[in-house]
Order: C-alpha cells, then structure tokens, then sequence
C-alpha cells in the first residue's frame, strides 16, 4: 500500500485544499483593501493590499509546484520570492511619490480594515499551520503569513496614531515597515529556496 505513492498523493491534495483557501483569501482581500486603501488615501493600506496580492501570487505557484520535484519546488519558492521583493520596491517607490506629494489618510478606514485584513490572515495561519514545516513551497507559504499578520497590526497602529497625532506621517512610516517586512520575507524565502535548490541538484549528480 505504502509503494503505490496513495501517501504522496493524499499529502499533495491536502496541500492543494490548503492553498486554495489561501489564494481565495488573499486575492480576495487584496481587491477589497486596495479599494479601501484608495478610498481612505492610506500608504499602510496599500501596502498591505499589495502584500496580499504577492501573498496570492505566491500560493498560485506553491499549487503549481505542488507533485513537482524537489528542484521545481525551489524554483517555485525562488520565483515567489522574487515577486515579493519586487512587490516591497515598488511599496517604497509610492511611499517616496506620497511623501513628496502629499496624501490624507483617513484613520477609522485604516483601523478597521486593518482589522479585518488580520483576521484574515490569522485564519490563513489556522489553516496552514500543519503543513508549515513540509517542503520550501508550503514554508514559503507559511513565512508570507505570519508576515502579514505583522504588517496588519502595523496597519491598525498607524490608524491609531493617524487619528491621535492628527498627521499623515505615521502612515507612511507604517507603509516603511509592512515594505520591510515584505523584502526580509522574500530574503528568508531566496535562502530557504536557495539551499534547497543546491540540495536537490546534489541529490541529482
């Protein structure tokens, strides 16, 4: 029973429901957070919604790579890390262009969409959780949502100060820090891709 690759099979359709929720989720919220975060003129909201949309991003190649092997699992991870780090550049780009240019955050939108965003992302963490420590795809995976939990308590922060300081500044400093966030995720993930690439080319010579 155990020869007939049913064990292989049954872990690769767990992943694959695993990271259908998480794609669900995050393109999801990624549309309805760049809207609010349009909507409210908030860096941080931003930010975050296009966290989600690398996060989105990133379970639609974990899904690809899903059945692969070990090799294509690392290329996958690496190409998600890539699209992180991208992702957190252009997040400084637009908070350079709003601190040069102005904006007017509006501090109860940030607040509670920043709630609602982590409590999404926490359910994502629920339901990844037993796979978090499987192949570099679903770690990938795991980092990018622990990231995001992060990034939505900052989020939430900056709402707070926004409202009590009366400035549009801690916005944007919040909007630094989830851009951070993004590019030492997508560090940890071209290390972790990195390694295990290396492994898998030695397992084939």
């Amino acid at each position: 029973m155990s020869g007939c690759g049913c064990e292989v099979e049954i872990k690769d359709q767990s992943q694959r429901q695993v990271l259908y929720w998480l794609l669900g989720i995050n393109a999801t919220m990624f549309v309805i957070e760049m809207g609010i975060g349009l909507f409210a003129d908030s860096t941080a909201l931003i930010a975050d919604s296009l966290d989600m949309l690398a996060d989105a991003v990133v379970y639609g190649i974990a899904l690809y790579a899903i059945g692969k092997s070990l090799l294509h699992k690392a290329n996958a991870a690496r190409i998600s890390g890539f699209f992180q780090m991208a992702l957190g550049l252009l997040i400084i780009i637009d908070i350079v262009r709003r601190s040069i240019y102005g904006s007017e955050p509006v501090s109860g939108l940030m607040m509670a969409m920043g709630a609602v965003a982590l409590v999404a992302n926490v359910i994502c963490l629920v339901i990844i959780r037993k796979q978090k420590n499987e192949e570099v795809h679903m770690r990938a995976s795991w980092i990018f949502s622990a990231n995001d939990v992060i990034a939505n308590l900052g989020v939430i922060f900056a709402g707070v100060l926004v409202f009590w300081l009366d400035s549009r500044w801690p916005d944007l400093v919040i909007g630094v820090i989830v851009s951070c966030v993004v590019l030492r995720g997508a560090k940890m993930i071209l290390e972790d891709a990195k390694n295990e690439r290396q492994r898998a080319l030695s397992a084939q010579n």
